[in-house]
């Protein structure tokens, strides 16, 4: 426990995460329906359940799961300062303690994919259990229908066989990609399960990849294409 937190009560802290719920529930009324209140809710909960086997600041990891989204940055042409700066001023009127303000800041700042070539150079337990429940919500049934929901947003074709995953792309490039929905799941949501930190996001990961896997096989039989499209 954080030394800060060591004379907050507990209805304190319940109360410190039910006005984040509320804030993050207004500021993401209208958000895309793979970014929106739900989103964070569901990766608020994931990360609950992963904390029970890591030894973290439970309010810190709330705190920031609630947040992570509360101003992403491909919705605010890539400013990457947006959510931390709302996120630490809602956290501030909050009167939430300096270092753990300052610490979501960061995971909020650091925790989301970049593309295949990005190094993240901030860590925390903590980070590390937010950033699996995040991703835990990109495979899966849930993240089947999430990337299929953003590239509509986005007016994105959902398959074109003459296109080709790129595994190579940095930040800049992974951001402006307007690549058909299908290509994510080989630059993004495929490559998830080896990159989970945790014991429960680890375990959780591998029945949800293995749902990409038999979504894929049956996407490709239907559409009539060679299941090696990807590397021919």
């Amino acid at each position: 426990m954080n030394r800060d937190l060591k004379d907050h009560k507990l209805n304190d802290r319940s109360e410190i995460i039910s006005a984040t719920k509320d804030f993050i529930r207004d500021k993401l009324l209208s958000a895309e329906a793979g970014h929106d209140f739900a989103h964070a809710e569901r990766v608020w909960k994931n990360a609950q359940l992963i904390a029970k086997n890591e030894s973290v600041d439970l309010l810190v990891v709330e705190l920031a799961a609630l947040l992570h989204d509360v101003a992403d940055a491909k919705f605010h042409e890539g400013d990457e300062d947006l959510g931390p700066t709302i996120a630490g001023e809602f956290l501030q009127d909050l009167r939430v303690p300096p270092s753990v303000s300052d610490h979501v800041c960061q995971i909020i700042r650091h925790m989301s994919f970049k593309g295949g070539n990005e190094v993240s150079v901030f860590h925390s337990s903590e980070m590390e259990v937010v950033q699996d429940a995040d991703r835990l919500d990109a495979i899966g049934a849930i993240g089947v229908a999430r990337a299929f929901n953003y590239g509509g947003y986005r007016g994105r074709p959902f398959f074109d066989p003459s296109v080709r995953p790129n595994l190579g792309m940095d930040k800049k490039t992974y951001r402006e990609s307007v690549a058909p929905t299908i290509n994510h799941f080989f630059e993004k949501l495929l490559l998830l399960k080896d990159r989970m930190h945790t014991i429960n996001g680890r375990a959780m990961a591998e029945v949800r990849h293995e749902f990409l896997l038999e979504f894929l096989d049956r996407f490709f039989d239907e559409v009539g294409c060679n299941k090696e499209w990807p590397n021919q």
